[in-house]
């Protein structure tokens, strides 16, 4: 028997489908060519449920629930590692304390960014506000500001790099392409 707090909610249940349906109507259609509508009408909801779960359907892609786990991590590591040796542990930490993304879903969801122009913005700006919260940590710890973003920027361009090439290739984990690219900023791997 599952135990009532691991069976997913209604609202779960409805968004996971939500998500699913959205999915592969991009992959059939094109993000551009899809419209809410038709991804509700796919799901067997409203455009309004649909509206209840996301605000648009970019987020049906880009959701990130991994920024808060990321700052905490930055703001737990050693000052005496330098701007970009915590972001780079911080990420690792962090990184290793989530469930790795090994559904094939995953995967296609950051194919589709990856293969929508259009999208490229709203990966930035997801970016932007988990670059904002680690800056905002490393300077409250003493950094100043531009070293900061430095060392945010440079750690968060190496896992958006990891990101996308787990997404085209279908060998190997999430975790391993993401500790290979952390690796490169330490100068230990290439």
């Amino acid at each position: 028997m599952v135990p009532t707090s691991q069976i997913p909610s209604k609202r779960e249940r409805t968004r996971a489908r939500l998500q699913q349906v959205a999915l592969d109507l991009f992959e059939r259609e094109g993000f551009e060519a899809t419209t809410v509508a038709e991804i509700a009408e796919a799901a067997g909801v409203t455009p309004m449920t649909f509206f209840r779960h996301f605000p648009n359907k970019a987020q049906v892609l880009l959701e990130d629930p991994y920024d808060p786990v990321i700052a905490a991590a930055v703001a737990r590591q050693a000052i005496d590692l330098g701007p970009l040796g915590r972001v780079t542990a911080g990420v690792r930490e962090a990184w290793a304390s989530l469930p790795e993304p090994t559904s094939e879903f995953q995967r296609r969801r950051i194919r589709a960014v990856a293969a929508t122009p259009s999208l490229g913005g709203a990966m930035q700006a997801n970016s932007v506000a988990t670059e904002e919260l680690i800056v905002d940590q490393l300077v409250a710890d003493g950094t100043d500001r531009l070293g900061a973003r430095a060392a945010a920027a440079a750690v968060l361009a190496a896992l958006t790099a990891a990101l996308l090439e787990w997404s085209r290739d279908d060998v190997g984990s999430i975790g391993d392409a993401v500790v290979r690219a952390l690796s490169v900023l330490e100068g230990s791997s290439g």
